[in-house]
């Protein structure tokens, strides 16, 4: 008789919670994907393929892969893990993970995914919170390898632990954020760097595309090999404090988006998915854009892969 394979259960088939589904069935996983949209459950069994050759993995090595509509369609006894991808809505959150503890044995893992809301925030109504933490992929999910572990306020620092080496089973870097702070760490940072972009851009400094010139082929070039503070411990802290000391004064720190920015998203203009944002699309051309995105990302996997098996070990 064969062993079982894990079974996870992914809350939200969208954009992340399909590439979550991508990477555990890439990893050997059975995953069991609920989405009340049948769109996106029609749309899921293609989707798991093109990213399973994306990671050259064939059909006959991953999990199999499947989707219901509806929580109580789930088989419970058999779960191991359950990862929550649903829309950022913190109320929406609590009332899902309430229904989710009265289904999952008591020893089940609980995860978000969120990528905003405080940890202890989202288990506060729950009764087995040392269960319940954050696991925050990066988009594609099955193609960046970094993940975030979030522990709450009453979560087990074992299962932190164990998530991690979990992580690094499925070809990920793992992450420890040690404070439940809202936003955790990769998205504070990059939400610093955004906002300094937004604004120069609200002041006509500089152009949309030599923003994404100005990062892509300056320092974010530089950040595939090494990260930030590497890179400055090659230059000298001295240099940096000095250019630090000179340019933070001058730094954006305003506490709400730019206002053209505010007023595109009010309009329904929000990027790719309206086809309307900065730039304008056609489904044609963002298609185009995403596979080009995913080519150069599936490139770069290959170059760090090294890496990557150095934080495994």
């Amino acid at each position: 008789m064969s062993e079982r394979k894990s079974n996870v259960i992914v809350i939200g088939g969208g954009t992340m919670g399909g590439d979550i589904a991508v990477t555990f069935a890439a990893g050997g996983w059975d995953v069991r994907v609920v989405s009340p949209s049948q769109k996106t459950r029609d749309a899921l069994p293609s989707r798991i393929g093109a990213g399973l050759k994306r990671l050259s993995v064939s059909a006959g090595e991953a999990g199999n892969v499947s989707a219901c509509s509806r929580l109580e369609d789930i088989d419970w006894q058999h779960v191991d893990l359950v990862i929550e991808a649903v829309t950022e809505d913190l109320n929406l959150k609590q009332k899902l993970f309430m229904q989710i503890e009265s289904l999952a044995g008591p020893n089940v893992p609980l995860a978000s995914n969120t990528s905003n809301f405080q940890i202890s925030e989202i288990c506060k109504t729950l009764k087995h919170r040392a269960r319940f933490l954050g696991i925050h992929f990066f988009m594609p999910a099955h193609l960046v390898p970094l993940v975030e572990i979030i522990g709450g306020n009453d979560t087990d620092p074992g299962l932190v632990k164990s998530m991690c080496v979990l992580m690094k089973k499925l070809g990920k870097a793992p992450i420890v954020v040690k404070k439940d702070i809202p936003g955790f760490v990769g998205n504070r940072i990059q939400h610093a760097m955004m906002r300094e972009a937004l604004y120069l851009m609200e002041e006509g400094a500089v152009s949309a595309e030599d923003v994404d010139i100005a990062v892509r082929f300056g320092f974010g070039f530089r950040f595939l090999a090494c990260g930030p503070i590497l890179q400055k411990e090659m230059s000298g802290w001295d240099t940096n404090c000095r250019a630090g000391n000179a340019i933070y004064p001058h730094l954006h720190n305003e506490a709400t988006f730019p206002v053209s920015m505010k007023k595109m998203v009010d309009q329904g203009n929000v990027g790719m998915k309206t086809l309307h944002g900065v730039w304008e699309w056609t489904e044609e051309s963002a298609a185009k854009e995403k596979a080009r995105i995913e080519q150069i990302l599936q490139t770069g996997l290959e170059i760090i892969h090294n890496d990557l098996k150095k934080i495994d070990g």
